[in-house]
């Protein structure tokens, strides 16, 4: 399980393992992936800066709408993290959620408007859009959600260098989901994960990259 104190410090070209520990939300842990990126050695950033920006996935689910939500088409040209996770989840999905949105309270309108969140559930069963409507809304109007097919979102966090699995149903009823905790900043220049964000990462790190994040601001090579 990952502490809130969890933060991995790197400085130039120390090798840095996106696919961190996946969070079991609870109970379970599983071997992280290969993908492996750099640091940037000057970067604006509090987050990590990647070296090799994500293409982001072409995913294609239900919304909290209930209508069909593509990820590339919706959030084209704006700034969005995006973070894996499940509704259910007691520990991870809801602090790091809730530490983005004290981060984008801190801001003035006109950051918060050029931001997005999309939580991309990792147990769809159980998270319809209905229930990611009503969790997401407590985080407030800048988040929503997409649920479906779990092989593709598994295809498409795989994509970004994030581990998700299927979900574990226990003897007493209760479900887990084991996924990486992550989140991937998108820039609004080209549509690309520049920005990585560990589990523990300080709501004042957040704070400070997120106007950066709405500007597209990119670190040169």
């Amino acid at each position: 399980m990952h502490s809130r104190n969890t933060r991995l410090r790197l400085t130039g070209v120390a090798a840095l393992a996106t696919a961190l520990l996946l969070a079991g939300c609870g109970t379970t842990s599983a071997p992280a992936t290969d993908a492996i990126t750099q640091q940037k050695p000057k970067s604006a950033y509090q987050g990590t800066e990647l070296d090799r920006p994500f293409e982001k996935p072409d995913l294609r689910l239900t919304g909290t709408d209930g209508q069909p939500y593509d990820l590339r088409q919706r959030t084209a040209g704006r700034a969005t993290l995006l973070f894996f996770g499940y509704t259910n989840c007691p520990d991870v999905c809801p602090t790091t959620l809730g530490d983005v949105s004290v981060a984008l309270q801190k801001q003035p309108q006109e950051v918060r408007d050029k931001i997005d969140v999309v939580f991309v559930t990792t147990d769809p069963a159980r998270d319809t859009p209905e229930q990611l409507n009503k969790w997401l809304k407590a985080f407030g109007d800048r988040f929503t959600g997409m649920s479906g097919d779990l092989a593709q979102v598994k295809q498409a966090a795989k994509s970004l260098g994030v581990s998700v699995e299927d979900p574990n149903v226990h003897h007493d009823g209760t479900v887990t989901s084991s996924h990486g905790t992550q989140v991937l900043a998108f820039l609004p220049t080209d549509d690309k994960a520049h920005v990585l964000y560990t589990s523990g990462t300080p709501i004042d790190s957040f704070v400070k990259d997120l106007p950066l994040l709405a500007k597209g601001v990119s670190t040169a090579s």
